[in-house]
């Protein structure tokens, strides 16, 4: 027995943890969890419990998929304090309406370590769940549907993550509310595989440094992965569908890898930076956009290579005297709009692709002149250009453009008809 009980302490749970069946009337989730040990699940009946829970020890709380927990307007339903706590297979309805606080559905607290929030159903709530500086948590396989109150600002975000380092958000479907994930001064975090509908941004990153975003799906938000104020985040294999400002954007955001993803029809820009610097586009499909790829506010020293581009309305917006090469090692990215010719056939053409000219620039600065477009003049500046490069006024130039796109593996996530 003394073997068993040294075990039992190794594992750091009880050797011999009950199930408890917990019936549906007033107060009977508090009466048992007063009575239940650390390790014991408590398996709900069906229907509605009108109670709002605090969770210091580690336990389970299973609905098993019947079970509905409102807060009935006030607070937090779930607020978890302790340890390795599971809420699983649960709907949760009913939280409060106070922003300071940030009343949510499931709220875990700094004390809360390496908590799991799985298999639940989060509708209505200000916030769905807010880890609020509980480390090594685990928020999986929920349904989280936010508020639609008619000013944004008045919602909550579907999980917010604060200093809470070794989160993990994987496989939510998350819809309406502000945002779908904001993370703001935390680190060393993983958001992937989740689903974004109908938000501002799908993915708001703030000062969290050494991150993931990557497998999500970004369909009809404002904005799909915003990652400002960060160093070092891996954000790959995305799909954003028909987002309304820009599909990704890096605002202050340094050293990052952006690779394989799939933005199609942002209205405005697939890609955007603003003072973004050292960080690598690799293999991603920007196509149906307003602007394919634009940088601003003196972004350098960022490496892209082996991107497609295709049938952006402008694929690429870079205003500078110096000419930037997107290419390396005899490979660049593909331009659906390059009348490119590849004599010798390897995949590569012939002559270098250079997407702005000297009138872009003027158009961008002074956009009344669009009224010219059509003149004489015009287009034999553009045509004298065209013939003479020497003319032209620097800016991007991909001397080893692809002959042919290539998908990423995200295409996969896009919707296809049929």
């Amino acid at each position: 027995m003394r073997w068993l009980l040294t075990i039992a302490l190794l594992l750091g749970s009880p050797l011999w943890a009950a199930d408890w069946d917990v019936p549906n009337r007033a107060g009977a989730i508090a009466v048992t969890l007063a009575q239940a040990e650390e390790g014991d699940t408590l398996r709900l009946s069906p229907g509605i419990y009108a109670e709002t829970l605090v969770l210091s020890r580690p336990v389970t709380i299973d609905g098993q998929g019947q079970a509905t927990l409102d807060g009935q307007g006030t607070g937090s339903v779930i607020t978890v304090t302790g340890p390795d706590v599971t809420v699983q297979n649960l709907t949760i309805i009913g939280s409060g309406s106070d922003h300071k606080e940030i009343d949510s559905g499931v709220q875990l607290t700094k004390t809360a370590t390496a908590p799991q929030i799985l298999n639940n159903v989060l509708i209505g709530n200000l916030y769905g769940v807010d880890i609020h500086g509980a480390k090594n948590s685990l928020v999986q396989g929920n349904r989280i549907e936010g508020r639609l109150d008619r000013h944004m600002n008045a919602r909550g975000n579907g999980v917010y993550v604060w200093n809470a380092p070794g989160s993990v958000v994987d496989n939510n479907d998350i819809q309406y509310g502000r945002d779908g994930i904001f993370v703001n001064s935390s680190k060393k975090n993983t958001f992937t595989n989740n689903l974004f509908r109908d938000l501002r941004f799908a993915v708001h990153y703030m000062y969290a440094d050494n991150s993931e975003v990557s497998g999500n799906v970004s369909i009809g938000n404002d904005l799909g992965y915003a990652v400002m104020f960060t160093k070092r985040v891996k954000i790959t294999d995305n799909v954003s569908i028909n987002d309304r400002e820009h599909g990704v954007m890096l605002n202050y955001a340094n050293q990052s890898v952006i690779s394989g993803n799939v933005v199609i029809g942002a209205q405005q820009k697939c890609t955007f930076l603003y003072n973004a610097h050292k960080n690598e586009f690799t293999n991603n499909w920007f196509e149906g956009c307003g602007i394919g790829i634009h940088f601003t506010a003196g972004s350098q020293r960022n490496r892209i290579v082996g991107n497609s581009f295709i049938g952006n309305r402008t694929q690429v917006k870079y205003v500078s005297t110096k000419w930037v090469e997107w290419s390396e090692n005899g490979q660049g990215n593909y331009w659906s709009d390059f009348a490119a010719f590849d004599v010798d056939g390897n995949g590569i053409a012939d002559a270098p692709y250079r997407p702005n000219d000297s009138m872009d620039h003027v158009l961008w600065t002074q956009p009344a002149a669009k009224m010219l477009l059509g003149s004489p003049a015009v287009q034999l500046v553009r045509w004298s250009q065209s013939a003479f490069p020497a003319l032209l006024p620097g800016g991007v130039m991909d001397s080893h453009a692809m002959m042919k796109p290539v998908e990423p593996d995200a295409m996969k996530k896009v919707p296809h008809d049929g």
